[in-house]
């Protein structure tokens, strides 16, 4: 299963400048801001401790407010790494849209805090302060298609080396 240790109420407040930073949250003004962040926990984890394990249940999306994370998929003997992520950065988002099991490790690189925010939070946040829930998922659509487009050009440059070498 995930975390659900070190679970506690939002200690980022609506006013902190680093959130408008996040692209999650750009455009998003105070009340807004405020809206979510009543709606949503925060957690604390240690350095290497994993954050979500492939095969678990998908069950919100993380947004990295402090410390940085690995990405990982293969066995813990064995694994590759997919991606570094850093404050500001999120992940997890296709819990928000998919029951599916989660597709990658994530594994603290150092001490961090995290905003965890669940298909709830945003229905919630839909019915009381709808252009917010727009906005945010908005911003999680313009990264999965980013996402994807980077995936999809991996793929193409594995292929076209492939073919050179034969």
């Amino acid at each position: 299963m995930e975390k659900s240790s070190n679970t506690h109420a939002t200690v980022i407040q609506a006013d902190d400048p680093r959130l408008q930073r996040f692209s999650l949250f750009a455009g998003l003004g105070a009340t807004e801001l405020s809206a979510l962040l009543k709606l949503t926990d925060t957690e604390e984890c240690a350095a290497g401790e994993r954050i979500v394990r492939i095969g678990d249940p998908g069950l919100c999306l993380y947004v990295l407010l402090e410390g940085s994370a690995r990405v990982t998929v293969g066995p813990d003997d064995a694994e590759v790494e997919l991606a570094r992520i850093d404050r500001g950065d999120f992940f997890g988002e296709v819990a928000l849209v998919d029951d599916g099991p989660r597709s990658a490790n994530v594994t603290a690189v150092t001490p961090c805090t995290l905003l965890r925010i669940t298909r709830m939070t945003i229905g919630v946040l839909g019915g009381l302060q709808p252009e917010a829930a727009i906005q945010i998922l908005g911003a999680i659509g313009s990264a999965l298609v980013s996402r994807l487009r980077d995936s999809n050009q991996k793929y193409l440059d594995v292929l076209l080396r492939q073919e050179d070498a034969s």
